[in-house]
């Protein structure tokens, strides 16, 4: 319609014919670009791979879904009281194990830094100590008239995930309708909000790597890492907030309740299931369970994740069901982004418990039809919980609040620690704790004959890598001729119930060696005439390019999450995490998979192995579970994870090629040291934002692995070249094949 209404309106012959030119001039260009965008697809005409796209999602997910059904079936077996016992004692040991080991309880130091009135209550701005300098901003919101001999109850107010954390105007409402009744409240900071955001700009006044949940994913991720978690530092905040409320002498320490919306729901669950001296606790707009979450909205950000914990056998449930039969409250909404049908479900689960404890009176759920969202039905329902279950009776109905100003609410004198007091972040507290890791494996490399062999029990262990347990017969779906050589489509089965579609590049005349190459962007990034991989048939290396689960055709899927960064989405490496996997380990043994194939093809033919940047961990894991490849390429990798722990600033790539926990017993030099007297050759490794500019970090890994060659007495089969790109790399490369 656009050109007819350009001819009909046109009386300009001159404009016409060019118009008409260009289009001929272009068509044929534009039936090229498409050829060649399309020509390497393997399995984009295949109804049956539509959704490859999904294809590592529907894998973890798939398999988080077994671990939930394994747990659902154990419950399912629980009838007396004390078979409920001995499932709390198992959770709790369980929650200790994997969000833990919490850190030593240091002084407080807490200090009320100013008191506002208000006539009706006051509010005392304090600064606590949860760690030594790891500042926690909170108010103390106390009704006024409270009588000096009488215990008051308190609540804890967790914040969801507002810029402004517990200053937002829902959250104030909430606050000061509890204060109306009786209460008194002690709001928080997360970590990460409100005064407390780690990576401020005074400039802007904003975060410089976004909002809350970014906030909370960033040193999320490096935590991770470490073995660690953004939970345990969000906990230990609301264990020490307990802490100080024991230290008031106007509240009664049998009567703490806690709550909190959203972020502040997990919060509020979390910290309740790690801390039996809180009463009674009412999570709103947060508790579903994992199969309803991975079949909606997929893992939320670094917060709302806890290392390991579905291959450990826990499930949302477990965070009430480690309490009973101390008071609790789902506050829910119908339409809530966390699935109401989860909600319902954890709701029967739990109340099982209570019933055997007969006190069934003491767990409820409270639903109203809204998003996610506060309700007046809902916070009714709060207050009147809070009012039955810590002994405060009175009128439970929500009423009209006065919001404070923003100076009023000022904590710290510039309104943010970082400006105000400086003091120690997230990431500087997991950056110890990676030192600490770093010190313990430079012991053990001490003793090469006993480490080496364990760096590959371990990683097999922490990456969740599975040996192929039968091989697959690959379905050949075309070709393509070009000068001198052909490319062969293929796809075969992976591990689970998705394909891995490659591209053989078979040059006229083979040569002595095959080769599989990784690119972090697929099959196809090399594959054009004149592309890298044509440099290598070249030389009549036959090559073998994949795109592994989550890569050219097989990703990146549906889910993007409140962790996506740069186009990586963390909330999918997350879900890997939470079954005791990793996205390295599962491309690791398709590596293998693909290995086994090469081996058919010219069993004679020594196996050489490339990979690309953040592709280079996937290389280095499959080459150390397996012997069969022979030479090893890495281009521009990261040289290690623990400078992905050490850089505040990292590429956020980077951490979807981690294995969670990593550091604890391993690192990649260390895996590359167990490649010895394999040949090695590594170009222009860089630190873990990508860049060469940490020379001394980058040099003490390059380190570790020249060490584990000499042990070896394997030194001329380790070649490493400062530059990671350019001819005479690629030259000297040819030259190191030969």
């Amino acid at each position: 319609m656009a050109y007819k209404k350009l001819f009909m309106k046109s009386t300009d012959y001159k404009a016409v014919s060019k118009v008409v030119v260009i289009l001929v001039l272009t068509f044929p260009l534009i039936n090229r670009m498409a050829y060649s965008q399309d020509e390497t697809d393997v399995i984009s005409n295949w109804l049956e791979y539509s959704d490859a796209p999904n294809s590592l999602y529907h894998h973890l997910s798939d398999q988080a879904y077994d671990y939930l059904k394994q747990r659902a079936s154990k419950i399912s077996e629980l009838q007396t009281l004390a078979d409920w016992q001995q499932r709390q004692k198992q959770i709790r040991e369980t929650l200790t194990d994997i969000v833990g080991p919490f850190p030593d309880k240091t002084p407080l130091n807490a200090v009320i830094v100013r008191t506002i009135d208000k006539k009706s209550y006051r509010i005392e701005h304090i600064i606590y100590e949860s760690q030594p300098r790891f500042y926690v901003t909170s108010s103390l919101f106390i009704p006024a008239g409270i009588r000096k001999n009488r215990k008051t109850p308190a609540v804890i107010y967790c914040s969801g995930h507002s810029a402004e954390g517990y200053r937002s105007a829902v959250y104030q409402h909430v606050i000061l309708n509890l204060v109306k009744k009786g209460f008194i409240v002690f709001a928080l900071d997360p970590v990460g909000q409100g005064e407390r955001l780690e990576y401020y700009d005074p400039k802007t006044g904003k975060s410089v790597v976004g909002g809350p949940t970014r906030e909370h994913s960033y040193p999320g991720a490096q935590a991770f890492i470490t073995g660690s978690s953004q939970a345990l530092y969000m906990i230990w905040d609301g264990v020490r907030a307990v802490d100080y409320l024991m230290t008031r002498k106007e509240i009664d320490p049998a009567r703490i309740g806690i709550t909190g919306r959203s972020g502040g729901g997990t919060q509020s669950a979390y910290i309740a299931a790690i801390d039996d001296r809180i009463c009674a606790t009412a999570p709103e707009n947060y508790l579903t369970n994992y199969t309803r979450l991975l079949q909606t909205i997929g893992p939320q950000d670094a917060e709302q994740n806890i290392f390991n914990l579905i291959y450990r056998g826990l499930d949302h449930p477990d965070f009430l069901i480690v309490r009973a039969p101390k008071p609790a409250l789902m506050i829910t909404t119908t339409r809530d982004m966390f699935s109401i049908q989860g909600a319902i479900e954890t709701e029967k689960e739990v109340a099982r418990i209570y019933k055997a404890y007969d006190k069934e009176e003491n767990f409820s759920r409270i639903e109203d039809d809204a998003a996610h969202a506060s309700t007046k039905n809902n916070r009714e329902a709060m207050y009147a919980f809070f009012q039955k279950h810590l002994d405060n009776p009175g009128n439970p109905y929500d009423e009209e609040t006065q919001l404070l100003t923003v100076e009023e609410f000022r904590v710290t004198a510039t309104g943010q620690v970082s400006t105000s007091l400086g003091g120690e972040t997230v990431f500087s507290l997991n950056l110890k704790t990676a030192e600490r890791l770093d010190n313990e494996l430079n012991t053990l490399r001490s003793n090469p004959e006993m480490f080496l062999p364990g760096v590959i029990l371990s990683a097999k262990k922490l990456s969740g890598y599975h040996d192929p347990v039968k091989d697959e017969m690959p379905v050949f779906t075309g070709r393509i001729q070009r000068e001198n050589y052909a490319i062969e489509k293929y796809f075969v089965k992976g591990e689970g119930d998705y394909v891995i579609p490659y591209l053989l590049f078979k040059p006229a005349k083979q040569g002595k060696k095959s080769m599989i190459y990784l690119h972090p962007s697929g099959k196809s990034a090399e594959a054009s005439e004149g592309g890298e991989i044509e440099r290598f048939v070249s030389q009549g290396i036959t090559v073998l390019a994949p795109d592994l689960i989550g890569t050219g055709e097989t990703g990146t899927g549906a889910l993007k999450g409140d962790a996506y960064f740069d186009g990586a989405s963390h909330n999918l490496w997350y879900l890997s995490m939470l079954i005791g996997r990793s996205i390295t380990g599962i491309q690791a043994g398709d590596v293998s998979r693909l290995t086994a194939i090469l081996k058919t093809i010219n069993n004679e033919a020594v196996i050489c192995g490339l990979a690309r940047k953040e592709m280079a961990p996937v290389l280095l894991h499959a080459a150390a579970f397996i012997e069969d490849i022979g030479n090893i390429i890495l281009i521009e990798p990261f040289s290690s994870y623990r400078l992905i722990v050490m850089n505040r600033f990292y590429n956020t790539k980077f951490p979807l090629s981690a294995v969670p926990g990593a550091l604890k017993e391993y690192d990649l030099p260390d895996l590359a040291g167990t490649l010895a007297p394999r040949r090695l050759f590594i170009a222009g490794a860089t630190d873990g934002n990508g860049s060469t500019a940490d020379t001394i970090g980058i040099n003490k890994d390059l380190a570790v692995i020249k060490e584990a060659y000499r042990y070896k007495n394997a030194d001329g089969n380790l070649k490493i070249l400062s530059e990671g790109s350019g001819e005479s790399v690629y030259e000297s490369l040819l030259d190191w094949l030969k």
